[in-house]
């Protein structure tokens, strides 16, 4: 097993809540790490036919079976289970009772939220970061290897190609969850929304014109777009709301958690078609700012991430929000940095009065620099994440 980063919290967090949860994205290694942490609770899994029915026609015989709590895998097959939950985490109280894991976002089920409230910490536990993967011996050179390959743990643990994993990873996503999920009926109308997804990954989302290219209505758009959410395979980064009396774009950004499934969707076939590829820029960016989604949620953390732009057109890649600080990163996939890298923030400074000592530009390159602008950082210090010495430390953000 490749020790995921999130352990230490995942612990941590048995001994204060009767119930913990994890979720994420399917095949993220949910199940490895829950049997892994908790080795001497009993385990069920949900996606066993025979399991579920008894689930549904009788939970509260089935929750007797465990009267010292268990590992309860994919939870979300079984929806009215959390109310039967409800009551046993109330009636013992003990910390730690049951572990859930859910490749649904447990809090955007119908229902649920108030039930699960004050009773279980949730942990979102997304593919491989970069930091796991460097410890555990998985280096490459360039970033192009990582953006292609993306980060999913049976690519490594089974040394399964990436393009054969993807292949059957959207299969399986579209034709079985995404139908468990929401009642899609045109799979193939679905299939082409995914991949008009990732032709708009790091850009403006504009849900009508997404709408008019799929030939789908707005509202659909919208629905199939928060399911994409809720099974972690998009992420959308809000614009930040001051807006120095700048008039400010109110649209999100578009990004996927992993770049390898987005490589997949554009169809791009190896690591040598993405170095010329239109988007390399915007797969790069979302490489980075995933990673630092990563960080944020191994440390049982919501991300405080943003993004600026005003109508002129000016804008940063990455708004960090720490205390009463507002960082401003710009991620560039190019191998030689350039002062113009700093053109945004130097104006976002002016305008914001930031300081150039807390201004960060995020490359392909492999050297640090020390600028009057401010900082310039390769990508591969995110590799060397750690409370005390590694590189989100270094950069001070977050």
């Amino acid at each position: 097993m490749i020790y995921r980063t999130i352990t230490k919290k995942l612990v941590s967090m048995a001994r204060y809540f009767p119930a913990v949860g994890v979720i994420g994205p399917r095949q993220s290694g949910k199940t490895t790490l829950v049997k892994a942490s908790f080795p001497n609770k009993p385990y069920v899994s949900l996606e066993d036919p025979a399991n579920r029915e008894y689930a549904m026609n009788d939970p509260r015989g089935f929750l007797d079976e465990y009267p010292n709590g268990a590992i309860i895998d994919e939870i979300q097959r079984v929806p009215d289970l959390f109310s039967y939950l409800q009551g046993i985490l109330d009636e013992k109280n003990i910390p730690g009772l049951f572990i859930l894991t859910g490749s649904q976002h447990f809090l955007m089920m119908e229902n649920i939220s108030q039930t699960l409230a004050g009773r279980i910490s949730l942990l979102k536990l997304l593919p491989f970061s970069l930091e796991e993967l460097y410890k555990a011996g998985f280096k490459h050179d360039t970033y192009e290897d990582y953006i292609y390959t993306g980060f999913y743990p049976r690519i490594y643990d089974k040394n399964v190609p990436a393009q054969v994993w993807h292949t059957n990873y959207i299969q399986t996503y579209v034709e079985r969850d995404i139908r468990m999920i929401k009642n899609v009926h045109d799979i193939n109308a679905f299939q082409t929304f995914l991949k008009m997804c990732a032709s708009r990954i790091g850009q403006l989302l504009n849900l009508s014109s997404l709408a008019d290219d799929c030939g789908i209505t707005h509202n659909t758009a919208k629905a199939w777009l928060s399911v994409l959410e809720t099974s972690f395979v998009i992420f959308l980064l809000r614009p930040h709301y001051k807006n120095f009396k700048k008039r400010l774009v109110k649209m999100p950004k578009l990004y996927f958690y992993d770049t390898g499934i987005a490589c997949f969707l554009l169809d791009i076939q190896n690591r040598k078609q993405l170095t010329n590829h239109a988007l390399r820029g915007n797969l790069f960016e979302s490489f980075i700012i995933s990673e630092f989604v990563k960080y944020r949620y191994n440390k049982a953390q919501e991300h405080n991430f943003y993004f600026w732009r005003d109508k002129t057109g000016h804008e940063i890649d990455l708004i960090i929000s720490k205390n009463d600080r507002l960082i401003p990163v710009e991620i560039k996939s190019g191998k030689t940095p350039t002062e113009d890298y700093f053109r945004n923030i130097l104006y976002w400074n002016k305008i914001s009065g930031g300081e150039a000592g807390n201004s960060i530009v995020i490359y392909g390159g492999t050297q640090k620099q020390e600028r009057s602008s401010g900082k310039i950082i390769p990508w591969k210090y995110l590799t060397k994440i750690s409370a005390k010495t590694g590189s989100f430390a270094r950069l001070n953000v977050l």
